[in-house]
């Protein structure tokens, strides 16, 4: 990966963001040293993480401990508490003033932490950092409507591919079209957080602007509507080839473990389950690339992040930027990979990922040159039923090649009237 950078710039940039909420612009609602924050003495943080993360000895014990050496200023007393990603937005709409000064969060609630005040927008410093952290859409997926930068990422959130070395070679994973004549390929058609990664480099599939935050420019095909009906005639042909099978409600992962199918489309969490499928025949791989009019088009993963904030009610917001800062740094990162497998966003950690770690590996492959962020405004909403409407017309056949043209266009016009 041409991004790669050595173990000693690593270290340098986790002691850069680390310290670099020390320098906050003097607000407190951007980290800095604010009405509510002291220089040091007694401060109380309270943190939610997943309970994997917690306990003694575990990966937040030892960043806490890392922390308090490196702000020897502060007097801390920790109150954790188990809160996954997933259910942070639950709880803080439960009560923002209430909820953690430090927590962890999936960046599709982002919009909606924007909107009950919970999240507090990064320093100069810090936003700064992300930047030279991150591949430019873990950048995006933590940046609200207004441009500002509100957490750091420190995991991304995507698919790729699980496949079968034994039938396949490094060089037939590369196409899809490779694949299909050589083996059994599944691919969930009519899920809708997958399908679009035909559309988006094969017909200019474009959702709400440059970065994805302009409700008012809607969900559009850049390249027109002839190019995207090339795409649903491709995808009708490969509904109809013997060797594709629909992907729905896990009957993939079921075919893969049987051997009737050598493919699987899924991401990190299925990792045990794709190792006890396939064996010793186990890899993984970014998504192919597959034949359009004669061209090779990359297909493109929805990507989004996992992403640490903080509270803007915390009663010393400086000391919870800081933190929240220290825990999406590299050091931070480097840590939870090694301590629970979980895949940094940081870039110069692609070097410490395991040489056996194909999953890892094809996650950062995607997030670095094959995926587009998953937008998170509200005006995305009626994406998910009207793609999966759309996904199922081609795998139930009532999408042909004689009316893919009609049939594209109606799905079209859906998405163009998609706006805030």
């Amino acid at each position: 990966m041409t991004w790669k950078k050595t173990l000693g710039l690593a270290a340098a940039a986790a002691v850069a963001l680390s310290m670099s909420a020390c320098g906050g612009s003097g607000d407190a609602a951007k980290g800095g040293a604010g009405a509510k924050d002291s220089a040091g003495g007694e401060v109380e943080l309270s943190v939610w993480t997943p309970q994997e993360d917690q306990g003694d000895g575990s990966w937040l014990d030892k960043m806490e401990k890392a922390f308090e050496k490196a702000h020897s200023e502060y007097k801390i007393t920790w109150k954790n508490d188990v809160v996954s990603e997933a259910d942070a937005i639950n709880k803080v709409k439960e009560d923002a003033s209430a909820a953690a000064d430090v927590y962890m969060f999936s960046n599709d609630q982002l919009g909606g932490l924007m909107d009950v005040g919970a999240i507090g927008e990064l320093g100069e410093n810090e936003a700064k950092q992300v930047k030279e952290q991150n591949e430019e859409s873990m950048v995006n997926s933590v940046t609200g409507t207004d441009g500002k930068i509100y957490a750091v990422p420190f995991t991304s959130n995507t698919w790729f591919m699980f496949y079968n070395s034994k039938k396949f070679s490094a060089d037939d994973v590369k196409s899809l079209d490779a694949m299909l004549k050589k083996g059994k390929v599944s691919f969930p058609l009519d899920n809708s957080w997958y399908l679009q990664a035909f559309y988006t480099k094969g017909a200019g599939l474009n959702f709400y602007g440059s970065d994805g935050t302009d409700a008012s420019k809607g969900i559009t095909f850049a390249d027109g509507d002839d190019a995207a009906a090339a795409v649903t005639k491709y995808l009708v042909d490969l509904a109809n080839n013997p060797n594709f099978m629909n992907d729905a409600d896990g009957s993939g992962m079921g075919a893969l473990k049987a051997g009737e199918t050598d493919v699987l489309f899924s991401g990190t969490w299925d990792v045990n389950n794709a190792k006890e499928a396939l064996h010793d025949g186990y890899a993984a791989a970014k998504p192919p690339t597959y034949s359009l009019n004669g061209k090779d088009v990359q297909m493109e993963a929805f990507a989004g992040s996992k992403a640490v904030a903080y509270n803007p009610n915390a009663k010393n917001t400086k000391a919870a930027a800081q933190f929240a800062a220290f825990l999406g740094s590299a050091e931070a990162q480097k840590a939870h990979y090694e301590m629970r497998g979980i895949v940094p966003t940081d870039k110069s950690l692609a070097s410490t990922v395991k040489s056996d770690d194909f999953a890892a590996k094809a996650q950062l492959d995607v997030i670095s040159s094959a995926s587009v962020l998953q937008p998170t405004i509200s005006a995305m909403g009626p994406w998910w039923d009207a793609t999966g409407a759309f996904g199922k017309g081609i795998v139930n056949k009532e999408i042909t090649a004689d009316n893919a043209q009609e049939k594209t266009k109606a799905w079209a016009d859906q998405l163009a009237n998609m706006k805030g």
